[in-house]
């Protein structure tokens, strides 16, 4: 019994000088806060998604207050929070845009077969660095929700049936985290007031029966867009068509024209899309 007495009045003696060790070591290391980064902080959204091209929103504001950072990085906070950051910090921001991500591929296991049953790390890195990709088209979508599992904000699902993720564009900040993570970059920003037309197909191939073949819904290279735009805007030199949106008027006519539909008029897919 004496010997137990003893253990314990010895461990909560070396307890007490730890303990107060501890208290005076962090006193006397302590870094000051900065109060300016502090009022800052308080004032972004707390997502810590990175988008702002820090770790969080900690280094995000002690790199404004630093200097070394503006204050329109955050799209999360979007307008609201350039606007707080201005008068906190007496600095001019400029107009954020707010911006969704936009799935641009129409590969489902409806579209696109299969190369073979895949055994491998169930996610799109790990099969892109594997395989080149589970699916005959080696453009398209991998499947095992990499971008969904990035989310912070609950804005992508993945769909079982089509093997597509969702995005619920009511939820979407337009932070970028998906985009980061997709390793076939299929996932773009659009600005929510953005017009004009764009393509869900990231097939780059010129091999158009293999196009065809790997996927039934794909740009064909036909090149119908880019004869038909009453604007001349649409440049197929990269493969895909894209369309100089300072000139695109939304008519519709290469919607209309396409063989395979997978061009879409921007503002009418983001209606949908809600």
């Amino acid at each position: 019994m004496i010997i137990v007495v003893i253990t314990a009045v010895f461990a909560l003696a070396i307890a007490f000088v730890l303990g107060t060790a501890l208290g005076f070591f962090k006193d006397f290391f302590a870094v000051p806060q900065d109060p300016l980064a502090g009022k800052i902080r308080e004032a972004l959204p707390g997502a810590n998604c990175g988008a702002c091209g820090f770790p969080g929103c900690e280094n995000y504001a002690i790199a404004i207050a630093g200097g070394n950072a503006g204050i329109s990085s955050c799209s999360v906070g979007g307008p609201a929070v350039v606007e707080k950051l201005a008068l906190i910090t007496g600095k001019a921001g400029e107009a954020v845009k707010p911006a969704v991500a936009v799935l641009c591929c129409q590969g489902s296991n409806l579209n696109t077969p299969q190369k073979g049953i895949y055994t491998g790390i169930k996610n799109c890195r790990g099969a892109k660095l594997a395989t080149g990709g589970t699916r005959l088209c080696s453009f398209g979508c991998l499947g095992f929700g990499d971008c969904v599992k990035a989310c912070k904000f609950g804005a992508l699902s993945m769909d079982s049936k089509k093997g597509l993720p969702v995005i619920d564009l009511a939820k979407c900040t337009g932070c970028g985290m998906c985009i980061s993570e997709c390793p076939q970059a299929l996932i773009r920003a659009v600005p929510k007031d953005q017009k004009g037309m764009m393509v869900l197909c990231s097939n780059r191939s010129l091999n158009r029966q293999q196009v065809a073949k790997s996927c039934k819904i794909s740009c064909r290279k036909c090149g119908q867009c880019v004869k038909q735009c009453p604007q001349q805007c649409i440049d197929l030199s990269t493969n895909i068509p894209v369309a100089d949106l300072t000139k695109c008027t939304s008519c519709g006519i290469c919607v209309e024209k396409c063989p395979t539909k997978v061009l879409k008029i921007i503002e009418k897919q983001l209606a949908i899309s809600n």
